[in-house]
């Protein structure tokens, strides 16, 4: 692990090749269910068409400056899909509709019986990527939160019994990861905003269970949703649900704050965690500069002390042009050397 101030890291994901992936497809959708029709390989090669373009991604992260770098989620159609429908009592032959509060109608797996893992999901990912870096590394989970809200309960008595069940399941994974050499381990919980009230019910009972056990780092990562899917000018100035996390076991919370011009005046609320912040804005195709990122991390630095901030993109890179994503991985890298050298 990096022992400078300001360690950079990225949230998780990387952009998948156009030889590797429909990028057209992945633009239109941020599947539930699975979708084997996204990848351009037969199913002989893909393996190893992954592991190429995995090593493509550690690699770019790396000669951007990332001290923590992802394996980019590469195998991933979704940040969740992947994991949630590979457990027990899953049934995603069959999809179940649920219609958005926009009306928008999204396929979903069905809970037809009792979620438990059957094996190891991201235990290869997590090999593979500990072979390839010297770096510190990261993997990242779908929350038991957000994986109970993006499913039809047709099993359990309600949704805070599903929760735990996928808690147990995401808990059992992570144990496994930590094994295979993760330094940090994260989960995504975004639906904790969409559905606060639930949420404040137990979301945080169920993140604690998934992270029972769990001795490196931790984070959880909550957002607005993807750049490439809601406008910046749709998001918030601030989170419904943020305070809350003060009483997770994660070591850091996680945000995105570039694209929504977040009020960073909410981060007092977490004086207890280290702040993963998003300084960099997806919604914007442009490569910023490095001064502006700075300019970011300073702001920051007017709310969380140097020793607990972590400097990061906001989510959902993996919609970007990888020169794009590559640039901006690199002017943030920059920006925090230069803050970095201001306040040591």
């Amino acid at each position: 692990m990096p022992k400078h101030l300001l360690p950079t890291t990225v949230v998780g994901s990387y952009p998948q090749p156009e030889w590797l992936v429909d990028r057209a497809m992945l633009s239109k959708v941020v599947p539930r269910t699975r979708l084997h029709a996204m990848w351009r390989l037969p199913a002989e090669h893909l393996e190893e068409a992954q592991d190429d373009a995995t090593i493509v991604a550690i690699r770019d992260m790396e000669r951007a400056g990332i001290d923590i770098v992802t394996d980019g989620e590469i195998r991933r159609e979704s940040y969740s899909n992947r994991f949630a429908t590979a457990l027990e009592g899953i049934d995603d032959e069959n999809p179940a509709m649920i219609t958005s509060r926009s009306g928008h109608e999204t396929p979903v797996p069905r809970v037809v019986g009792p979620v438990r893992r059957r094996g190891p999901v991201e235990l290869h990912d997590m090999e593979f990527l500990r072979q390839n870096t010297d770096q510190a590394a990261k993997i990242t989970l779908p929350g038991p939160f957000t994986m109970s809200q993006q499913a039809k309960n047709e099993y359990y008595k309600d949704d805070e019994e599903l929760a735990m069940a996928f808690a147990e399941a995401v808990n059992a994974e992570a144990l496994d990861l930590q094994k295979a050499g993760a330094d940090v381990i994260q989960l995504d919980e975004p639906w904790v905003r969409n559905n606060p009230d639930l949420a404040r019910r137990y979301a945080v009972k169920a993140i604690n269970r998934a992270l029972h056990g769990i001795t490196v780092p931790t984070v959880v990562h909550l957002c607005f949703g993807y750049a490439a899917v809601v406008p910046g000018s749709t998001k918030p100035a601030g989170y419904s649900f943020l305070a809350e996390l003060a009483d997770t076991s994660a070591e850091q919370i996680s945000i995105e704050a570039a694209q929504p011009k977040l009020d960073l005046g909410v981060l007092k609320d977490l004086s207890s965690k280290k702040i993963m912040l998003g300084v960099l804005d997806l919604g914007n195709p442009e490569i910023e500069s490095a001064d502006l990122v700075a300019d970011r991390i300073r702001n920051g630095l007017k709310h969380v002390a140097a020793d607990r901030l972590v400097v990061a993109p906001d989510c959902g890179m993996k919609y970007m042009p990888r020169h794009v994503a590559f640039g901006k991985l690199k002017a943030m890298c920059d920006a925090a050397a230069t803050v970095r050298k201001e306040i040591s």
